[in-house]
C-alpha cells in the first residue's frame, strides 16, 4: 500500500487514535505503544457486557485495526530505552494530551529528537500543546462549545445542542491523520523533525463551514434555526416529517418541478399551478428577492402535503429516478442494511472481545492501485510485545530514507487542476494550495461554484466575489474561468490535464469522461497523473447518480437521527456536516497517493464515496448496535455514561455555558463550587448511575446557578474547579477567543472585491513553520488570463478568440 515504507508508534488513547488507523490503513507499519493495563483508549465507551476488560471498548476496537500492540512500561529505565531504539527506527509518533504519557515519561519530543533527527511527532489535545486554554479540563461537549458548532445546532427555545455521539476527538485525530502527512512533507524540505500540535478546538471549528467567520464578514452571527439551511438572506427548513419519519430536501424549484407528474398523480396540483411558474429562473428570482408567482409558503406547503403521502424510501427512489434529492433520515440499522453499501462491499466483519463478530465501516477510499484492507483487527494488549521486540533485538527497523528537497512550502511545484465544487473536493485542495502547491481553480459563470450564491456575504450585499463560504474553502487558489461545454473548452482542458500532477473533480460518475478530462483522458496525458473523483455516494453502486449536498449525505448517512431533542423532529448538525469530515480522510489518502508517486513515480484514479468516509465517525455505534442492542438517536447533550452533562442559560442574551461532568471527582468539585446545595447532596448522587436518574433536578439547580453569571465567568469559575466547562460561542466570539488569538488562527488577506477579511486557518500548527492560508480566495475566473499564457503557453491573440467568443469568462 501507499505508505508501506514508514513505521507509526501510536501512542494516543481516544484522543486521536483514529490517525493512526488512517495511516494503517494506508499501509504504514503502525505499532500501538500501551502501557502494562492498556491504553486509556480501551475504556472508552460503548462497551460490550462480556469479554475481558481490556477487550470491551467498541471505540478501539473500530479504530485500531491494521495496528499491532507492545506493552511498554515507561516507569522501568530498560522500556524507555526499548521505546528510544524504536523511535530511532520510526517515521512517526503519534500521542495524546494532557497529560502526555512521554511527558511523563522524561521522553519530550526534543528527546526524541535526539534518536531520531528527522522524526514526525504529532500530538492530539483539545486546545493546543501551549496557550492560555492548553492545560483546561475539556470534554467533547465542551469542546464543540468552545469550538462553535454548538451555538449553530438546535431549536431557538431550547438550549443548543450537540450530535448525541461524540465527535470532537474523531474530528481531531482524523485532522491529524492530515498533519501528519503534511508535516512529514516539510520536513523533507529541510532534513530536521517536526512536532505538530493538533487542536480538537481548531477542528471544532471548521465544521462551521460558513459560519466561523460569518460575523466580520456579514455584520451578524448566524444562529441556531431548528433545520433551517441559512445562507445569507434565506433559511429554508431542511427536515420534513414524512409518511414514515423524516426526509432532507430544500423546498426550492429545483426540488419541486422534477415532481410534477408525481404531485399531479396524487391529486395536490394541476398542470396551471405548475404553468404559473418559469420553474428554470425560480430558484434565483427567490434569491435574488425577486418576484415570483407561486409564494415560498405555498411552495412549501404542497411539498409538505406531497411528503406525508410518502414513505421515506419510496421518496428518495422515486425522486432520484425523477431527478430530485430526497434524502431518508436514516438510523444505524437503515444504515446496516443500506444498498449502496453493501453493493460496494463496504462493511468489514470485526472480531470482538467476547468472541462474536459484527459489522463494522471499512475502506474510507478507494485507491487506484489496489484494495484497501484491513490486515489485522484491533490487537489485544500486548498481542505482539513479543514480536516487536525481538524485530528490534534480532534487527532494529532503518527508517525510511529521507530525500531532502530544499523549499519554503512542502508542496511547492506541485501543479493541481481543481474541477471540484462546494465543499469536499475544494477543502481538499485548499490544504495543497495553503502548503504551497499552485491550484488553478476552474468555473465560469455559467456554472460557478454553487457555493458563490451562498452567504455569508460581505456587508450582505451578494455577489459572485461577494460569498465568504466560497471564500473560505478556496484560499490560496488561482481561478480559470473556462465553460467546460464550449466548443473551444478542450483545447484548453487539454493543456490543463498534460500540466497537472494532481486533478481534483466532484462531477456526478461518468460527466468527466463526456468533456474530456476523465481519468483515462488524464493518464494518457501524464501517465503519473493522481486524480481524485468524489461524490456523494461514490463512482459505483445502485444510487453513485445520486445529486446533492452534504446535508443530503448527513441525513442518509444517520447524522440528522443523532442530532437534536428526543422529544422532536430532528434538527440536524450545521449544513452540510459530511463536508466537514471526508476532506480530512480525502486529503489523508491523496497525500499518500502524492508520496508514493513521489518514490515510484506511479499515479492513480481515487474514488472517495463522501458518505463512506463519513460513516466512519459513526463505527463504534454501529458496533454497539449489533452487539449490544443499545439505540443511538438524538438525546440533546445529555450521555448514557456520565453526568450531569447539559448546556445551561447565563446571563446575557440567549448566553450558555456547556457543563460535562465526566467522572466522581468532577461531580465533586462541582457541588463545592456551587456551595454544596440541598438538591445536590445524597449518597444516590455520588454514583453515575444515580446522577443519571436525577438529571433533571441536577440540570435545574445548576441553571439556577448559571444564570447569574455571564457565560465566560461561570467557565472561568468551573475550569478553576477542575470541571469541563465552555461557553457557547458564536463566530463573534471566536474572533477575541483568547487561546486562538494565542494560536494566530485566523488570517486576514486583501481580497479583489470585498476588501480585507479573515480566513480560518489551520488546525494544526508544525514547528519551525508559521503556515496558514497564502491568500486570499480568487475572484471568478479572476486569473484567466495569467493561467492561459504564462501557465498553459496560449498565445495573446488566442486567448482574446476565446474571450470574445464566450468561452473564457
Amino acid at each position: 500500500m501507499m505508505l508501506a515504507p514508514y513505521r507509526v508508534l501510536d501512542l494516543t488513547d481516544v484522543r486521536g487514535q483514529i490517525a493512526g488507523m488512517m495511516l494503517g490503513d494506508l499501509g504504514a507499519d503502525v505499532i500501538r505503544i500501551e502501557p502494562p493495563d492498556g491504553s486509556l483508549a480501551r475504556d472508552a465507551g460503548p462497551r460490550l457486557d462480556a469479554g475481558p476488560e481490556t477487550e470491551r471498548s467498541l471505540s478501539f476496537a473500530a479504530y485500531n485495526r491494521n495496528k499491532r500492540s507492545a506493552v511498554l512500561d515507561f516507569s522501568e529505565e530498560v522500556d524507555c530505552e526499548r521505546f528510544l531504539a524504536l523511535v530511532a527506527g520510526a517515521d512517526f509518533v503519534l500521542d495524546s494530551g494532557p497529560p502526555s504519557i512521554l511527558d511523563e515519561a522524561g521522553l519530550p519530543f526534543e528527546r526524541l529528537l535526539e534518536v531520531n533527527p528527522t522524526l514526525v511527532h504529532v500530538r492530539v489535545t483539545p486546545f493546543g500543546a501551549d496557550g492560555p486554554a492548553a492545560n483546561h479540563p475539556a470534554a467533547d461537549l465542551t469542546i464543540a462549545a468552545l469550538g462553535g458548532p454548538l451555538c449553530l445546532q438546535g431549536d431557538r427555545d431550547r438550549p443548543p445542542v450537540r450530535l448525541s455521539v461524540p465527535q470532537a476527538w474523531r474530528h481531531a485525530g482524523a485532522e491529524a491523520g492530515v498533519a501528519a502527512l503534511v508535516a512529514h512533507a516539510r520536513m523533507r524540505t529541510t532534513g530536521k523533525g517536526v512536532f505538530v500540535d493538533v487542536s480538537a478546538q481548531a477542528a471544532m471549528a471548521w465544521t462551521m463551514l460558513q459560519a466561523s467567520v460569518a460575523h466580520a464578514i456579514q455584520g451578524r452571527d448566524f444562529e441556531r434555526e431548528g433545520s433551517a439551511l441559512q445562507l445569507g438572506r434565506d433559511a429554508l427548513r431542511l427536515v420534513h416529517a414524512c409518511g414514515d419519519g423524516h426526509v432532507v430536501a430544500l423546498p426550492r424549484g429545483m426540488t419541486i418541478y422534477p415532481l410534477k407528474d408525481w404531485i399531479i398523480e396524487d391529486g395536490l396540483a394541476d398542470e396551471a399551478w405548475f404553468d404559473r411558474e418559469d420553474w428554470t429562473t425560480y430558484d434565483a428570482r427567490f434569491v435574488r428577492g425577486e418576484e415570483v408567482q407561486i409564494p415560498h409558503e405555498e411552495l412549501q406547503d404542497l411539498f409538505e402535503r406531497f411528503l406525508m403521502r410518502h414513505g421515506k424510501d419510496e421518496l428518495f427512489e422515486r425522486a432520484m429516478a425523477l431527478g430530485a434529492t430526497i434524502a431518508p433520515v436514516q438510523d444505524i440499522d437503515d444504515l446496516l442494511a443500506f444498498p449502496q453499501l453493501n453493493a460496494r462491499d463496504y462493511f468489514i466483519e470485526v472480531p470482538l472481545g467476547n468472541g462474536e463478530t459484527a459489522r463494522a465501516p471499512g475502506a474510507f477510499v478507494k485507491p487506484g492501485i489496489g484494495p484497501m484492507t484491513t490486515q489485522r483487527s484491533a490487537p489485544k494488549l500486548g498481542e505482539h510485545t513479543t514480536e516487536v521486540l525481538g524485530e528490534l533485538e534480532a534487527k532494529p527497523r532503518v527508517r525510511a530514507r529521507v530525500d531532502v528537497t530544499p523549499r519554503d512550502l512542502p508542496f511547492a511545484g506541485l501543479k493541481v487542476a481543481d474541477f471540484s465544487w462546494v465543499g469536499v473536493g475544494p477543502i481538499s485542495g485548499k490544504y495543497l494550495a495553503d502548503h504551497g502547491a499552485d491550484v488553478v481553480r476552474v468555473e465560469s459563470q455559467g456554472r460557478a461554484d454553487a457555493l458563490r450564491t451562498a452567504g455569508p456575504f460581505m456587508d450582505g450585499k451578494p455577489g459572485w466575489n461577494r460569498s465568504h463560504f466560497y471564500g473560505e474553502f478556496n484560499t490560496s487558489k488561482r481561478g480559470l474561468g473556462l465553460d467546460l461545454k464550449h466548443t473551444r473548452a478542450r483545447g484548453v482542458t487539454d493543456r490543463l490535464i498534460e500540466w497537472a500532477d494532481v486533478i481534483l473533480e466532484s462531477f456526478t460518475p461518468g460527466a468527466v469522461d463526456r468533456v474530456g478530462i476523465g481519468y483515462e483522458a488524464a493518464r494518457a496525458a501524464n501517465p503519473s497523473v493522481v486524480m481524485v473523483s468524489t461524490c456523494l455516494m461514490g463512482q459505483t453502486g445502485p444510487i453513485a447518480q445520486m445529486a446533492g449536498y452534504g446535508y443530503h449525505a448527513a441525513a442518509v448517512a444517520g447524522f440528522y437521527e443523532l442530532t437534536g431533542y428526543p422529544d422532536r423532529a430532528p434538527v440536524g448538525p450545521w449544513n452540510a456536516y459530511t463536508d466537514t469530515i471526508a476532506p480530512r480522510f480525502l486529503t489523508t489518502t491523496l497525500l499518500a497517493a502524492l508520496d508514493h508517486r513521489r518514490r515510484t513515480g506511479e499515479g492513480q484514479h481515487i474514488d472517495l464515496g463522501q458518505m463512506e468516509a463519513a460513516l466512519q465517525f459513526l463505527a463504534p455505534e454501529m458496533l454497539a448496535r449489533q452487539t449490544t442492542g443499545e439505540v443511538f438517536s438524538r438525546q440533546a447533550n445529555r450521555v448514557k455514561d456520565a453526568a450531569p452533562q447539559g448546556v445551561y442559560p447565563c446571563a446575557g442574551a440567549d448566553e450558555w455555558c456547556a457543563i460535562a461532568v465526566e467522572t466522581d471527582a468532577q461531580w465533586a468539585a462541582l457541588r463545592s463550587l456551587l456551595g454544596e446545595p440541598a438538591w445536590a447532596q445524597g449518597v444516590g448522587l455520588d454514583t453515575v448511575a444515580g446522577r443519571l436518574a436525577a438529571h433533571d433536578v441536577l440540570d435545574d439547580g445548576i441553571a439556577e446557578w448559571t444564570q447569574k453569571h455571564a457565560p465566560r465567568d461561570a467557565m472561568d469559575m468551573l475550569l478553576a474547579a477542575g470541571v469541563p466547562a465552555g461557553h457557547v460561542q458564536r463566530s463573534s466570539d471566536l474572533a477575541t477567543d483568547p487561546q486562538l488569538l494565542h494560536r494566530g488562527f485566523h488570517r486576514s488577506f486583501e481580497h479583489g472585491e470585498m476588501g480585507r477579511v479573515p480566513y480560518s486557518g489551520h488546525q494544526f500548527r508544525i514547528s519551525g513553520y508559521d503556515h496558514g492560508p497564502r491568500g486570499p480566495a480568487p475572484l471568478l475566473g479572476g486569473d484567466s488570463f495569467e493561467v492561459l499564457t504564462e501557465t498553459l503557453g496560449f498565445d495573446v491573440e488566442t486567448v482574446a478568440e476565446m474571450m470574445a467568443e464566450g468561452a473564457i469568462g
